[in-house]
């Protein structure tokens, strides 16, 4: 009997996936596999996105982050098929009894009546309306969106509520959503973060193996800034080592394509995406592997991360600091601005009309 909370499964039952394994969750007892004796070489099956659907009681999540701009979030799906190996949210599938590794960007929930549970939050004479972040976990337009279009039934509910909402992707299928975002961003109620991590083609196909390739999310900046949406180009994250020197040629290309504010992160290694992130880093790039681990060290204290608020974003030391003055100047630079244009909250109504008849209250 072999315990599996450690195994990197074979490049062929894992093609085109981040994660190298699919160690046990937290939450979730140690996976074995079972040898049964015989000399017999076994064909397992490779990893295949499935997806399962939920209806949750409120689809609304609150925080009271101080290091976070917003105090509300909604996620239409858990999990994430782009698969990026750095991905923060990777720990939260293992709430569900599944693994962060392989079967986060592989076995997928959706919550296809999320439109209808928000449309009965936002009815609720209590609620009062600011800033809704959407992709704040996992992204909402990954490819799964193309057969559910839970993001298009809630766009569409927002905006009958004139309800403001900042959107943070790196997929293409925000396109599909132009009509109704720029109707909203009309309004001052919509604007988009657009995540760019590298120019480097070869590094992002191993790095976020799902996901659209560089030029074409420059590509996605130019049409929503030229249908009227306001862009922030998101460094999302730097990686020290692999995607730190290219800070400043990142910002140029996202505001040549039109966007006109920017954020960032450092790499973040949260709880079992540590490991996930070094064990992925040892087999794609050995050579720069302790130097990549190191600087995450400098920045935490001797340690891969450290959650505390308002250093977890950003880290500590000489090496954090030295980013953030060449992210400052680049900024300063492009003409790139920290702050977005506040979005409205002052002309959200509930409509009159519900399911075809007059509101009675």
């Amino acid at each position: 009997m072999v315990k599996n909370n450690r195994h990197k499964i074979d490049e062929a039952r894992r093609r085109a996936r981040g994660a190298q394994s699919n160690a046990s969750g937290r939450y979730e007892p140690v996976r074995e596999e079972v040898q049964d004796g015989w000399d017999i070489e076994e064909e397992r099956a490779a990893f295949v996105t499935q997806v399962s659907e939920e209806r949750p009681r409120s689809v609304i999540t609150r925080n009271t982050s101080p290091d976070i701009p917003f105090d509300r979030s909604l996620n239409p799906y858990r999990g994430c098929e782009h698969g990026c190996t750095y991905c923060f949210a990777r720990p939260t599938h293992a709430y569900l009894g599944l693994s962060p590794g392989l079967d986060f960007e592989s076995k997928l929930v959706a919550r296809p009546k999320a439109a209808e549970v928000l449309e009965k939050e936002l009815r609720r004479k209590s609620y009062q309306p600011h800033m809704l972040a959407m992709g704040t976990n996992t992204d909402p337009y990954q490819p799964i969106e193309r057969r559910y279009r839970v993001m298009r039934s809630v766009l569409e509910v927002l905006q009958r509520y004139n309800h403001p909402v900042a959107i943070t992707t790196k997929g293409t299928l925000v396109e599909c959503d132009i009509d109704i975002l720029s109707a909203m961003a009309a309004k001052g109620l919509a604007q988009v973060g657009v995540s760019l991590t590298t120019m480097d083609v070869s590094l992002s196909r191993v790095m976020e193996p799902r996901c659209p390739l560089p030029k074409r999310r420059l590509q996605i900046i130019r049409r929503l800034t030229e249908a009227g949406i306001p862009v922030r180009v998101m460094l999302a994250p730097v990686v020290p080592g692999l995607t730190d020197h290219e800070v400043e040629t990142l910002l140029e290309a996202a505001a040549e394509a039109g966007a006109t504010g920017m954020a960032w992160i450092m790499l973040r290694l949260p709880m079992e995406v540590a490991p996930l992130f070094e064990e992925w880093l040892q087999a794609a790039y050995p050579e720069r592997a302790a130097k990549v681990l190191a600087r995450m060290r400098e920045m935490h204290g001797g340690e891969l991360y450290h959650a505390e608020f308002n250093k977890r974003m950003r880290g500590e030391g000489i090496y954090a600091e030295m980013i953030a003055q060449r992210v400052e100047k680049a900024r300063v630079r492009f003409g790139l601005h920290t702050e977005m244009p506040k979005l409205r909250c002052d002309l959200f109504e509930v409509p009159l009309e519900r399911d075809g008849q007059l509101a009675l209250f």
